[in-house]
């Protein structure tokens, strides 16, 4: 049988299966196959007569788990059943059961969920009367999380005068404390959270030698998939469990390391020849996935990173097409060009919008994105994330501009009456509704005179709250919708309660924010819009929220928006990575140090490689910040690109900049980056003379003659009306036929 598979795979991969004696890392590039390297590993494990009992196979997720385990059945039968094989925490959840009586927990502890830890930290702040504002349960959850990863113990914790200092300097002294109140409450309640899996897997076998014996007798043979995204933690269980027989094989790519913020520990692999001198290397170079376009591509980015483990990523795929780059003049044209151009690339390709991604680097980016694809209909689905009008931070701001504009709203007024919290607690508006009922009062009109009904000490608050109500009223009567929403998101204290989480759930909400701010701005800056009060624009995206996005995320074939981080393992025909901008990609909190610079371009790199067959790139040169249209510059990660896999695509009224040529297709390609064929040289492609002007298509007739931007002259072959707008089909002399979407195309029609 071990023919059968062994058959199937490369020398590098097949060198990597039979090597299975002693310390062993696989570098296993994007697109390699890596799965079916590591399912026909332990196959072969097992045809060698070694036990699945010793056998131990750690993944990142249970998903991969169950895949594999599936895999290698399919291989050797039911025998594979036996494997131990899962995520970290579910091992040595696994392990902790059958041991938790000797570090003191009963074996039938529980795990608590995020949910369960913030709601217990948030209890022990209230208990211990500090400020909630400033002492969050995510932030505070985020810390001791932190520290449980670099096994810092409440001991080490509160003796430690570095980590004493940084929670001084951030005005939170009482971290400490509570991180010992955390502890003791688990431990009383025999409760342990995710990281305490890991944490007491570790003090499990420092303090019981004969424990951690019997697990190193038992897994003879170790298996770590996803290695560059270990933390210290994980990289100590690990190698204590490999330390007696040394049968360790890991398998990851350190150019796809993006966890830093999570905890993942890129040395970990970088240098994990260090900790096996003996260690057998074996590297996946062939890309399986991706065209010889966009690998070359990728290796021209991530070949600018000093951390890294060399290799050569080379594709036996097509060359296919270039990577498109596009130039909008702002976000909100980066978003109708993105949609367009996957319009068109369905309706020429024959291809279903499944087949799509947009790809970006903060989720505040999907509004642009999502407006765009609504407006031709095109339905898509968020990956990782709500839909923008779906998280809490704007459905509460949107609240605040529904109460101000009608005051019955009922559900809005209960959303916001104590958020951002200004003592108006659950009894109080118990109080308030039962009043409300018993007068048969709406519950505005109780809150508005709320000193007629309850008592002062109880009223004053509520009193405080309506007259703010009121005061946005007015200037809503006198203001467009953004000077509005501007002013009541400042006024309220969300966006004062946003910016003061510095946590990385917290700086989301804040740019989430600042996005819904922008949408607003471009709603009233629109020139053919003439309502632009607050009242308009809530009645334009209630239509969104309660209608189109139901509709588009959860019926039929749908495009899929999602960041680069949630991308991370998956793959798709054509891929759309946008906003590559300076300061938003990479992050301007990723470019102080190299270090954060080079996981910003890991990142990239990541995303490149989801691609199978097209892949655009696209960037705004001015972009809206908390209202105001700013001066954006392209991402320099766009200029670490070969140019000879490169064409630029801009919009009208965007001409190239220096050294940006559009529609370049002919380039020398670099020969130091990999060993090609020379590449046949394209045809001259057309460009539009400086004095193009787009014509009126309403008239257009089948039979005319008409100039494309881009593809040049042609003949209209067809014209048809869908829901999406009417549609042409064009015969064009330089690239053939293509459908448009007329309301897009920018044709300049000759009679």
């Amino acid at each position: 049988m071990a023919l059968d598979y062994l058959s199937l795979l490369n020398p590098s991969q097949a060198g990597a299966v039979m090597q299975t004696e002693g310390p062993c890392m696989i570098i296993a590039g994007a697109g390699s196959g890596k799965t079916r390297v590591l399912t026909y590993r332990i196959a072969h494990l097992l045809e060698q007569g070694v036990s699945p009992f010793n056998i131990l196979a750690l993944t990142f997720t249970n998903k991969a788990a169950k895949e594999m385990r599936a895999r290698v059945e399919k291989v050797v039968g039911p025998n594979a059943r036996s494997l131990w094989m899962g995520t970290f925490h579910s091992v040595f959840a696994k392990i902790l059961r059958s041991e938790a009586d000797k570090i003191g927990y009963p074996r039938s502890f529980t795990i608590y969920d995020t949910q369960d830890t913030k709601t217990l930290i948030g209890q022990i702040i209230k208990e211990l009367e500090l400020d909630d504002k400033l002492y969050k349960p995510g932030l505070v959850l985020g810390r001791i999380s932190a520290a449980k990863n670099k096994l810092i113990s409440v001991n080490q914790y509160l003796g430690d005068a570095a980590i004493k200092a940084d929670d001084e300097a951030a005005l939170r002294p009482k971290i400490g404390v509570l991180y010992q109140q955390y502890q003791q409450r688990c431990f009383k309640a025999g409760a342990m959270d995710f990281d305490d899996l890991l944490f007491n897997t570790n003090v499990l076998f420092r303090e019981h030698a004969d424990v951690l014996n019997k697990y190193q007798n038992m897994f003879r043979f170790v298996m770590v998939d996803e290695y560059q995204d270990t933390n210290y933690s994980q990289y100590l269980i690990t190698r204590k469990l490999a330390a007696k027989e040394r049968n360790i094989c890991v398998v990851g790519d350190d150019a796809q390391s993006i966890y830093a913020f999570r905890g993942a520990d890129i040395t970990n692999i970088l240098n994990f020849e260090k900790d096996y001198p003996e260690l057998k290397v074996f590297k996946l170079e062939q890309n399986y996935r991706s065209t010889k376009n966009i690998v070359w591509a990728a290796n021209s980015v991530i070949k600018n990173n000093q951390a890294q483990l060399r290799k050569d990523v080379f594709s036996e795929n097509e060359e296919g097409t270039l990577i498109e780059v596009i130039k909008a003049a702002s976000d909100n044209e980066e978003g109708k060009l993105v949609a367009t151009t996957i319009f068109e690339d369905k309706m020429n390709g024959h291809l279903s919008y499944d087949n799509f991604a947009i790809l970006y680097r903060t989720n505040a980016q999907s509004r642009a994105m999502e407006e765009a694809l609504r407006k031709l209909n095109i339905r898509y689905k968020i990956v990782g994330g709500l839909s923008f009008y779906q998280r809490k931070e704007i459905k509460d701001l949107v609240a605040y501009l529904r109460l101000t504009v009608n005051q019955n709203d009922e559900q809005a007024l209960r959303r916001v009456i104590n958020y951002p919290k200004r003592g108006i607690g659950d009894t109080t508006i118990s109080k308030l509704v039962a009043t409300a009922e018993a007068a048969n009062h709406s519950l505005w009109e109780v809150v508005s005179n709320a000193d007629q009904f309850v008592a002062a000490r109880i009223s004053n608050p509520v009193v405080t709250f309506a007259e703010n109500i009121k005061a946005y009223t007015a200037l809503a009567a006198r203001e467009d919708a953004f000077e509005s929403a501007k002013f009541i998101a400042k006024n309220s204290g969300m966006i004062e309660e946003l910016y003061a989480d510095k946590s990385i759930e917290g700086l989301s909400r804040y740019e989430n924010i600042q996005e819904l701010l922008n949408g607003i701005k471009e709603y009233v800056d629109d020139p053919e819009r003439e309502d632009k009060s607050l009242g308009a624009f809530l009645q334009d995206i209630a239509l969104v929220t309660d209608s189109d996005l139901k509709d588009a995320a959860q019926e039929g074939e749908a495009v899929t928006l999602m960041t680069i981080h949630s991308a991370k393992g998956l793959e798709f025909r054509n891929v759309f990575i946008v906003g590559m901008e300076e300061n938003l990609f990479p992050s301007q909190m990723m470019i102080s140090s190299r270090a954060d610079l080079e996981e910003e371009r890991r990142l990239f790199y990541v995303a490149i490689t989801r691609a199978e067959k097209k892949l655009t790139l696209s960037y705004a040169t001015s972009r809206y910040q908390w209202g105001n249209l700013r001066n954006a510059e392209k991402s320099r990660f766009l200029d670490e690109i070969d140019p000879a896999f490169v064409h630029f695509k801009f919009a009208a009224g965007g001409p190239p900049s220096a050294g940006e040529q559009p529609f370049q297709h002919v380039f020398e390609r670099r020969s130091n980056l990999v060993p090609v064929l020379p590449r046949k040289v394209a045809a001259t492609k057309y460009v539009a003379p400086a004095d193009f002007a787009p014509s009126d298509t309403k008239n257009l007739v089948a039979g005319q003659r008409v100039e494309h931007p881009k593809f040049g002259f042609g003949t209209v072959r067809l014209l048809e009306k869908e829901p999406t707008g009417a549609k042409a089909t064009i015969d064009f002399e330089e690239v053939g036929e293509k459908v448009l979407l007329l309301s897009f195309a920018k044709l300049r029609i000759h009679l």
